[in-house]
């Protein structure tokens, strides 16, 4: 054997670190020590929705659960009637009262019971119908405010004071202009109760809630607009593309992250929509119920029991929560997965 063969045969073999001879990859210990220090820094935000969010939506659940308490005539106390199971739920959705008798029967018109369905009908007519209006006007407006001119800071900022302006404020507001010797008369030359009449009313609604988050969504989308590289368009132009073109190709396809989350913005909040309708019409119109959101039904039945009231609001919130997840997950409103896809196109 030769020297340099002992040599080799002597020499120790170099350290490994500890990841190399667990076989972890290098890093994945940092990577983890990383993971736990996150989770500790986030812990108490968890914590703190939990309580803010997640205790009063249990709460709700377990109070639909058990019948309205009632009046004692002998003491004049309220009296906790017990368990009801599923039976707030089937009044609402089977819209089933009870009469003295204590049978269940089909809740008569005019009750808060007869109002479910016709109140979720509303509330999803006002919110198709308003951001559909919305997102178009938005798109105008930020299209023009996109653009380089004199006094664009101006416009800018002119058009969000209807956005700032306090909902009960624009409600209050558009209630003198839909009198029925106010703005909207007068310069219409009409006569139409516009508070009072069903579909005026819902009208009346809508167009003051198009007035009021029009700039907002505006906002959102000159966002998206702003993230538009300008050589695009100049390439674009240089190809021999038209206005029509560069706009249907270049704009809408590289703004719809933006668009996505003013529609999903808007829907979420016109569903729980309560204060606009409640101030400008009062939930009436009509019948007096053409303009009643559930929203507004479930403060009105928090009048007459909060039980009952709650196993309403449980069924707005999965209602609310299953159409922002078919926007998230089937439509596609996902930001980044939205941008992702962009970049690798």
């Amino acid at each position: 054997m030769t020297v340099h063969e002992l040599s080799l045969e002597k020499t120790p073999a170099p350290p490994h670190r500890d990841g190399a001879r667990s076989g972890e990859p290098q890093g994945a210990r940092p990577r983890k020590g990383r993971s736990k220090a996150a989770m500790f820094l986030i812990l108490p935000t968890m914590i703190l929705l939990g309580i803010v969010v997640l205790y009063p939506v249990v709460s709700a659940m377990v109070m639909s659960l058990f019948k309205d308490p009632t009046i004692d005539p002998s003491t004049g106390k309220f009296v906790d009637q017990g368990f009801a199971g599923l039976s707030n739920y089937t009044h609402w959705l089977f819209q089933r009262c009870t009469d003295t008798t204590g049978a269940s029967v089909s809740c008569p018109g005019g009750t808060l019971g007869s109002l479910f369905w016709q109140s979720m009908w509303v509330t999803v007519f006002f919110t198709v119908v308003t951001v559909a209006i919305e997102v178009a006007l938005g798109l105008w407006f930020a299209t023009i405010m996109n653009r380089a001119f004199r006094g664009r800071a101006l416009l800018r900022t002119s058009i969000l004071v209807a956005w700032a302006i306090p909902t009960a404020v624009t409600a209050k507001l558009w209630y003198f202009v839909f009198a029925y010797d106010g703005i909207a008369n007068k310069l219409l030359g009409t006569e139409i109760l516009w508070t009072g009449d069903t579909w005026p009313a819902r009208f009346a609604v809508v167009i003051a809630d198009a007035w009021k988050t029009t700039p907002f969504v505006a906002l959102l989308i000159l966002a998206g607009l702003q993230m538009v590289p300008a050589e695009v368009y100049e390439a674009a132009r240089m190809d021999g593309a038209n206005a029509w073109q560069r706009f249907r190709s270049i704009t809408l396809p590289l703004i719809k992250p933006a668009i996505l989350v003013a529609v999903l913005f808007r829907v979420l909040d016109v569903l729980r929509i309560y204060d606009l309708p409640a101030i400008l019409t009062g939930g009436g119109g009509g019948d007096g119920t053409a303009t009643t959101t559930l929203s507004i039904l479930v403060i009105e039945q928090m009048r007459q029991g909060f039980n009952s009231a709650s196993a309403l609001s449980t069924i707005t919130f999965l209602f609310i929560f299953a159409v922002a997840y078919v926007l998230v997950k089937v439509m596609g409103v996902n930001v980044i997965d939205t941008q992702e896809q962009q970049r690798k196109a």
